[in-house]
């Protein structure tokens, strides 16, 4: 399924769990519980925070009843690092959730916290899924982006426009609403992908994000001058990077002894993409690439309107990447 929808009826009185490690589909999925949370109780009380960051008190105040509003909201994320002593609360609200509280609960897929994850389902949580998205079902993805924003897309032209930006679907999304945008309302074609993109083959987004990862800042320079010149959008780039960054810190932190299917199941890549993504984790740390994330998590509020020049917030992003990394 390659858009999990909120499930129907009220999201209070409700454990809504959000698990996979495709994390626009999770975006999604949690956007779509908040407008519900929004159209049924504008005046709820909404709290989003990080699992790691929660203690015993953190959690009664954020799930029991305001002073201020008469439901309450919570969405807590990376449930995986949630501390062991808070587990019987969070399983004792999924199996009995108060009629005024609405919580999302986010869980990023893997081994970490799994049993803890198997345990919210059994007590009851609604459960929505975001796997991976299969290469074969990338072109169904823009198709169905593209009806979405109201416009058509002829046969053949999705897969052009996957060959074209790649496998990340952030990035796929992105040139979908470019397109789409600069189409008029036209019927999109595989000759509008291919002028739109052109040079797109030669130099992505993606082959600057490896460069960075691997360390190769000269490379990575020149390629991001050259994709910028070719017309490649400032987004689609930090887009690659964080994609890059996040596949590394599931490879980093996943334990051996799994098949090579499995292992690229877990991380979220093609099997093939396993070989160069072992090389680029010889020089990551966890420390390391969570500076990294940090810096492209800023490059790309820059690009999205938070600084006027995006061409220097995707230079500055690229530096610090492949600075991060150890030598």
């Amino acid at each position: 399924m390659l858009a999990p929808m909120a499930a129907r009826g009220s999201p209070f009185g409700r454990v809504t769990l959000v698990t996979g490690p495709e994390s626009l589909l999770a975006d999604r999925a949690v956007a779509a519980v908040r407008e519900q949370i929004g159209a049924e109780a504008p005046d709820a009380d909404l709290t989003e925070t990080e699992a790691v960051r929660l203690d015993r008190g953190k959690l009664a105040e954020i799930t029991n009843p305001s002073l201020f509003a008469a439901r309450r909201a919570a969405v807590v994320t990376d449930l995986a690092a949630l501390p062991t002593e808070l587990q019987p609360d969070i399983l004792a609200l999924a199996a009995a959730p108060p009629a005024d509280l609405a919580l999302v609960l986010v869980h990023g897929g893997g081994p970490k916290g799994k049993g803890l994850l198997d345990k919210v389902k059994a007590a009851g949580a609604t459960v929505v899924d975001c796997p991976p998205v299969k290469t074969w079902e990338l072109p169904q993805f823009v198709s169905a982006e593209v009806k979405q924003l109201g416009s058509t897309i002829e046969p053949g032209a999705a897969q052009v426009l996957v060959d074209a930006v790649g496998h990340d679907l952030r990035a796929l999304a992105a040139a979908v609403r470019q397109l789409a945008a600069d189409s008029e309302g036209t019927r999109l074609s595989a000759d509008q992908v291919r002028r739109y993109f052109a040079g797109r083959s030669e130099v992505t987004s993606f082959a600057v994000a490896d460069a960075a990862l691997a360390g190769r800042t000269g490379l990575a320079m020149e390629q991001l001058r050259w994709a910028l010149s070719t017309g490649v959008a400032p987004v689609l780039v930090t887009s690659a990077l964080a994609a890059g960054v996040r596949g590394l810190g599931k490879l980093v932190t996943t334990g051996g002894g799994q098949r090579e299917a499995d292992l690229a199941r877990e991380v979220g890549v093609p099997p093939w993409k396993l070989k160069s993504m072992r090389a680029q984790a010889r020089g990551w740390d966890t420390a390391g690439l969570a500076h990294a994330l940090q810096a492209v998590a800023l490059a790309d509020a820059e690009v999205k309107g938070a600084a006027d020049d995006a061409a220097f917030a995707l230079e500055r992003m690229v530096l610090t990447v492949s600075r991060a990394r150890r030598n």
